[in-house]
This record gives structure tokens, sequence and C-alpha cells, in this order.
């Protein structure tokens, strides 16, 4: 069924960004051939294939496949949620997925940051690749980290970090 993807999470609360990083991520590496998927994790039911969700928003940004579940279903149109191993079954084939949320998984992370009370996230989670920040005062906090430090707006450095990271698996 082809090769497995590369997995890199975006993660962080709601409304740190994780749509609207992801989508420019998956323009950038598809605009330099790369094939890529995204899966989003969604806390609540959601209606599939509206303009303008996140979901939505992925393809429009060019991903090949993408997917999106909540506890209640996947889109695949199926009438049950799916674990992170089940929808990355269906991303073989592809080289780099990009999945939103599901903060808890094994997988590299991009970990989005908005204010100090974000911070805690740091502690809690594992496998983190790269910091992400909108605000310049959580600089201070961040760096004697062991991990890459990025301001939101340097799409450009979290891309190559992420291609990076892909040529190095």
């Amino acid at each position: 069924m082809g090769q497995k993807p590369v997995v890199i999470q975006v993660v962080g609360y709601k409304n740190s960004g994780k749509t609207t990083l992801v989508c420019a991520l998956i323009e950038r590496l598809a605009a330099g051939g790369l094939k890529v998927g995204t899966i989003k994790h969604d806390a609540h039911d959601f209606e599939p294939d509206v303009p303008d969700t996140d979901s939505w928003r992925h393809r429009q940004a060019g991903a090949q496949r993408s997917a999106i579940t909540s506890p209640g279903q996947t889109a695949y149109y199926e009438r049950r949620g799916s674990t992170l191993d089940e929808l990355l079954n269906q991303m073989r084939g592809l080289d780099i997925v990009l999945v939103e949320g599901f903060k808890q998984e094994g997988h590299p992370k991009l970990v989005l940051l908005r204010s100090k009370e974000d911070l805690e996230l740091l502690g809690a989670l594992n496998h983190i690749i790269a910091a992400v920040t909108v605000t310049k005062e959580l600089l201070p906090s961040l760096e004697h980290e062991p991990y890459l430090v990025f301001m939101r707006s340097q799409q450009e450095a979290i891309a190559a970090c992420v291609l990076h990271y892909i040529q190095q698996q």
C-alpha cells in the first residue's frame, strides 16, 4: 500500500493558530514537490466539507488527502471516531502527514503557544521539535529549551525546520 509518511503533529490550545500554521506548511511543502496529507482532531461533532472550515481549508491549501475526526464521526463519512493510527494507515504513499491535534500521541510536535499559561504544554508533551509563539514576551521563557523556537510569523523558517526533519528520517 506504499511507504509510511513522516508524521508531524501541530498542537496547541484552541485558537492558537494551528490551522493557519498547518495551511502555511501545506502550501510550502507541496510547492516543494512533497505529497502532503493532513489529519485534524476535533473534540466536537463537525459538519464535513463546509466551505471555510479547517478541513476544507486544508484541501484548498493543496492537501492531496485529508481527514478529520471527532468522538462521533470521521470524515471518511464513517459514523464512529477513529484512532490516529487508523487514520495514518489511510495516508500511506504520502511524504508527510501534518496532524492537527491529538496532543498526547507520540509523534514529533510543533507546539503553539499564545500566553504564559500555555507554557505548561511544554512539560506535558513529548517529542517536541519546536515551539512556535505569537508573542515575543514568551521568548525569554523559551531560550533554554532543548528544541527550536520560532515566532509564528516565521513560516518559511518553520517550513524549513519541517523539511529538514523529513530529510533526516
